[in-house]
């Protein structure tokens, strides 16, 4: 039956219902039940005046709480407060190396980068490593064969090998040679063709070859990131070659980069 053939009351009761229907779904909101269509006695007083049931605010209090938890800022997995409050505010860059046990030489780097709004999010995938012989340390000493867990400041390299790119100062010479043979028998020629000092024990802005030791020569230094040569260190942390070129161009002075060292259990403290 056609429109046109309806009687008059009949077409404004319709009308009246298809409008309802219509404004009931743009009051919608994805996963809530649409609200019936209100009819003329619910603007009798019974259930309280016309439009108290729809309450808009509830919608919007949750999309402002789901784009809070989509911008929460980020902190670096596995490190524990103590760790991260050791990390300064002014770091954007931060090298995380993380020991597979206290008295392990084995260990994995990720790189990270602070965003201001996001917090720390990584930009490499985990490299492997080798550090000291005897795991890691909270208080290192010379001779100890243990790296020093903490955070120190990357601020200077060097190497026996041209600079690769970084904007490190560099300190291209001879004298980065490492000579004999590692703990397994490994050959250590070529370890030092790319370094970059880990400010442990290190006078900041000094070439890594700089011997002088701010805390005293009993508490160890020359502790640096460098190539690896197939087995544990003296203290250092090292990298394939590949990775070390990587590592020294992705460095920023202006980043204030800062390394992130220990096994697991420490660096969740």
């Amino acid at each position: 039956m056609s429109l046109r053939r309806l009687p008059r009351g009949a077409l404004i009761a319709s009308a009246l219902v298809t409008g309802g229907l219509v404004l009931s779904g743009c009051a919608g909101y994805p996963g809530h039940a649409t609200a019936p269509a209100r009819t003329v006695e619910d603007n009798s007083g019974h259930g309280g005046p016309p439009g108290a049931a729809a309450a808009p605010a509830t919608p919007a209090a949750g999309l402002k709480l789901r784009r809070a938890a989509e911008v929460q800022v980020k902190e670096i997995p596995a490190l524990g407060p103590k760790t991260l409050k050791k990390i300064p505010e002014s770091a954007k860059q931060a090298v995380v190396v993380t020991g597979d046990a206290p008295d392990s030489s084995s260990s994995t780097v990720v790189l990270y980068v602070r965003d201001p709004a996001k917090g720390w999010e990584p930009v490499s995938d985990p490299w492997s490593a080798h550090n000291a012989l005897h795991g890691w340390t909270e208080k290192h000493y010379q001779g100890d064969l243990h790296s020093p867990a903490g955070v120190y400041g990357l601020t200077d390299a060097g190497g026996r090998k041209k600079d690769p790119g970084t904007r490190l100062p560099y300190d291209h010479r001879s004298a980065f040679v490492a000579a004999g043979t590692g703990f397994e028998g490994e050959s250590l020629a070529g370890a030092f063709d790319y370094v970059v000092a880990i400010n442990y024990n290190h006078k900041p802005g000094t070439t890594p070859l700089d011997w002088t030791r701010p805390m005293g020569a009993d508490r160890g230094g020359g502790v640096w990131f460098h190539v690896d040569h197939g087995g544990p260190t003296h203290g250092c942390v090292s990298l394939s070659e590949d990775r070390m070129k990587e590592l020294l161009r992705w460095l920023e002075p202006s980043k204030n980069p800062v390394v992130v060292m220990g096994d697991v259990s420490m660096l969740g403290e």
